[in-house]
């Protein structure tokens, strides 16, 4: 039983990263469509509106990945943390100025006022997507790792073509994922904006995912992971053809499936590699030789029992109450916050 506690702790690992890219997917591909697609600045609040309610909730899923990532893994944890610290700073800049710029936005009535905290919003999800893109493709491809698990070069010896491929990934997912989000959840001229764009920027925002997860077979794919791109693949052409169809649901959920599939080929073909070496293939850390005590994952393991549940519900229950269209007429006129 102890041998699986492994292999259980980094399929949850997984789980955790791709139920990180589906909800928080759509958030920052909405932050980042303030600047790309809203036209003035009530379609900007409506694109807030949809997010307001759920976009905290959602990154508690990355806290979740990169703590369990730390508890179970710690050798893995300190190796691509460390690696990667540049990196990681982006992204912690930006999901800062972000949630500032949410919170910030509305408090005075001013065009330049919001103006700069939209930008705020649109280059702090941008970055966030793209600095998490980056880490996930090469702890998937590998970093030049010593025997103890040190990263070798200098502070942009992650800079490789991988990282660009794993960055651009996850922007483009981030994009496509949330005008599909927005066509089920707006109504009016945002919709129809979203449900546009989304059919033309599918078919191209899926090639660097693709290539990611075609990348990662080449190395160390199986029969199995390779038959999962296929059907991610055939995900992606349900759901472009259930946009068509006016099937807003249909096509939202086919594009998660498509995203969870070639998650699922990516963590499972490198399985039971957690972080290659490209210098070495003894320098890989694996579940085995990066992984806690048995004590320390069976403890993990009981409370997650008690705890994954409850938080899932508490997640779900959050959509179900809001979950109706917004649209521009249900958005109020701007006003000043005035101090008492």
């Amino acid at each position: 039983m102890t041998e699986a506690l492994p292999t259980l702790w980094f399929v949850l690992i997984a789980v955790l990263w791709a139920g990180y890219l589906f909800l928080e997917g759509f958030d920052l591909g909405v932050g980042m469509l303030m600047k790309l697609m809203a036209r003035n600045d009530t379609q900007r609040r409506v694109l807030l509106n949809t997010v307001g309610p759920v976009w905290d909730g959602n990154e508690v899923w990355l806290v979740t990945a990169v703590g369990a990532t730390f508890a179970a893994f710690p050798h893995w944890y300190a190796s691509l943390l460390s690696a990667l610290y540049l990196p990681f700073l982006v992204v912690l800049l930006g999901l800062i100025f972000r949630a500032v710029a949410f919170e910030w936005r509305g408090k005075r009535d001013s065009d330049a006022w919001r103006n700069r905290w939209d930008w705020a919003i649109a280059i702090g999800s941008f970055t966030a997507a793209a600095g998490i893109g980056a880490a996930l493709a090469l702890t998937t491809t590998g970093l030049p790792l010593d025997a103890d698990g040190n990263r070798v070069g200098g502070a942009f010896a992650w800079a490789t073509a991988p990282a660009f491929l794993g960055a651009a990934a996850v922007v483009l997912f981030c994009l496509v994922h949330a005008a599909a989000f927005l066509a089920l959840k707006t109504e009016g001229g945002v919709r129809g904006q979203a449900d546009r764009l989304f059919r033309r920027l599918l078919p191209l925002a899926m090639v660097p995912f693709v290539g990611w997860a075609l990348l990662v077979q080449a190395d160390t794919g199986s029969v199995v992971t390779w038959l999962v791109v296929v059907l991610a693949v055939v995900a992606f052409v349900a759901a472009h053809r259930s946009s068509t169809a006016g099937r807003d649901g249909r096509a939202f959920a086919a594009l998660g499936v498509g995203m969870l599939a070639l998650v699922g080929s990516i963590f499972g073909a490198v399985f039971p590699v957690v972080l290659p070496s490209t210098l070495d293939d003894a320098f890989d850390l694996t579940t085995q030789n990066a992984a806690s005590s048995p004590y320390t994952l069976g403890l993990m393991s009981v409370v997650a029992c008690f705890g994954l549940p409850l938080v899932l519900a508490y997640q779900a229950w959050t959509y179900w109450v809001f979950r109706r269209r917004v649209s521009e007429a249900s958005i109020p006129a701007a006003h000043a916050i005035t101090a008492l």
